[in-house]
């Protein structure tokens, strides 16, 4: 299979969004249903290897291309020398994060000849940034493969999760300071957590509760906030032991 292919000429917003999807299906896979298959062949003794999703949503770990410049954006040069220096997830997570990134560069080259062809096909007067954002906002809908690895990781390891976590994807504490297990994956949804919560406040936005965002629980003062407004994502925060907000933080300081 040749390196780093591209779908035939994509020419619209949609086509391009295709060619996206179908890369990104194939490094979710080899990132989890075919992790064991990936993991051996990111062999440290090889030379730099990278991991290529291609349109047909089939994947290959491959060294990059020879010729200089690439007929595409190149993906993360070298996973497999850390491979055996990481811990397994967090080498997933890694390989996860710089996948994202080589999918929107190479979402993003293809765009960058949108305005062109796109507005001889559709008549229109449009500007190239339009178009851009168009994709991104389609791109943009779909988790990132650093979300979906991480929540398949949350949703295995759910059952040895510190008891302590008061994150909303994981424990909620109750008023009478035991422990209720709300961990649930985004494809089994809420259900009656979301009643359970309706009425939790962010303690800095003000924002109600959502169970499509990230929240995160205070240890000391146990208010809740998102996450965004607190700098701390998911993975942060599996290995928070006891998490302090900022307001909390701050106070101990000045003692």
């Amino acid at each position: 299979m040749e390196v780093g292919s591209i779908s035939p000429a994509p020419r619209t917003v949609e086509e391009i969004f295709k060619d996206y999807s179908g890369r990104r299906a194939a490094i979710v896979r080899a990132l989890t249903a075919d992790v064991d298959s990936f993991y051996a062949q990111c062999d440290p003794e090889k030379e730099n290897l990278c991991l290529y999703g291609h349109p047909n949503e089939s994947w290959e770990v491959n060294l990059p291309a020879e010729e200089v410049p690439p007929e595409l954006p190149e993906p993360a040069l070298g996973i497999n020398f850390a491979r055996d220096g990481m811990n397994r997830k967090d080498w997933l997570s890694l390989v996860a994060v710089h996948s994202d990134s080589w999918l929107l560069s190479v979402a993003f080259y293809l765009g960058a000849r949108l305005n062109r062809n796109e507005r001889h096909a559709l008549r229109m007067q449009l500007q190239s940034i339009d178009f851009r954002k168009r994709l991104f906002s389609m791109i943009n809908d779909l988790p990132t493969v650093f979300e979906v690895v991480t929540d398949r990781r949350q949703s295995r390891e759910k059952a040895g999760m510190d008891s302590g976590s008061k994150s909303k994807l994981s424990t909620k504490r109750s008023s009478d300071g035991q422990i209720k297990n709300n961990s649930k994956t985004v494809d089994e949804g809420y259900g009656e957590d979301d009643d359970e919560h309706s009425e939790t406040l962010c303690g800095t936005c003000g924002g109600n509760y959502n169970a499509d965002e990230f929240w995160i629980g205070c240890d000391i003062c146990e208010r809740w906030f998102h996450g965004k407004c607190v700098k701390i994502t998911p993975a942060k925060a599996e290995n928070i032991k006891q998490y302090k907000c900022p307001s909390c933080s701050s106070k101990k300081g000045r003692q």
